[in-house]
């Protein structure tokens, strides 16, 4: 296992050492991309200045799996690298599990930007449980073969919230359907934006964006090639590592 010292890139203000260690729970995050014109531009939502966990900051939609990602129909299947690679350096590994987390992303995307992966192929999957009822009310089952997984990163210990977040890639054209009025001042993004690359690394993210940031820029300039490696971000003691999933 080769492993790379970034501890430099993340600097820990936020590090309260009086926090007892909890454990990190599954969590999912959409990279959208529009190829549109002729430099690809990446889609971030501002969080509400109200919120407690990083307010005011422009992240990737996303959040934690939810029960019901478990049990809601699909469309397709994930590439068999991506699965392989979810279902690498956890402690119960299961395809269930590796496909929630996609829906997760899926999930999260439409709840914050209001953009709906999904597709009309299968049919109509008539109504939808819980918070992919919109999926169900627009006549799409959520699209597993829109994504693949491209970077994972665990919250360092100490901290009053840790996500084991896996961070997946989808193109704009994949998106089947828009909701009116989902981000504004009262939602958890006030705004989205679509940035270029350059444009994202300077607007107001936290550390582990911009690493994320960095390490999609192959893709994006160089094509989005499902075998290459998926960096995994984690903590030792003071330490964070960056270790290549292959």
């Amino acid at each position: 296992m080769s492993l790379t010292d970034v501890s430099p890139h993340f600097p820990r203000e936020r590090l309260d050492a009086t926090h007892p260690v909890i454990r990190p729970v599954d969590a999912a995050a959409l990279i959208l991309v529009d190829r549109s014109k002729k430099t690809p531009r990446l889609l971030l939502g501002r969080r509400n200045p109200a919120l407690r966990f990083m307010p005011g900051k422009f992240v990737f939609p996303g959040g934690r799996v939810d029960a019901v990602d478990r049990r809601v129909p699909v469309y397709g299947m994930l590439d068999s690298e991506s699965e392989r690679r979810l279902l690498a350096r956890v402690s119960r590994p299961s395809a269930g599990r590796a496909r929630a987390l996609a829906l997760a992303a899926i999930r999260e995307t439409a709840e914050e930007v209001g953009l709906l992966i999904g597709t009309q192929e299968a049919g109509d999957p008539g109504p939808l449980p819980g918070a992919w009822a919109p999926f169900g009310a627009a006549g799409l089952f959520p699209n597993l073969e829109a994504l693949s997984f491209v970077a994972r990163a665990v919250t360092p210990p100490r901290l009053a919230r840790r996500f084991d977040t896996r961070f997946f890639m989808a193109e704009l054209s994949q998106v089947a359907h828009r909701l009116d009025g989902v981000v504004g001042p009262e939602a958890e993004f006030v705004e989205a934006q679509w940035f270029t690359l350059d444009e994202a690394l300077r607007a107001d993210v936290p550390d582990i964006t911009r690493a994320i940031l960095g390490e999609v820029a192959p893709r994006l300039s160089g094509g989005h090639r499902p075998w290459q490696p998926v960096p995994f971000f984690f903590s030792r003691g003071s330490k964070v590592y960056r270790e290549a999933l292959a």
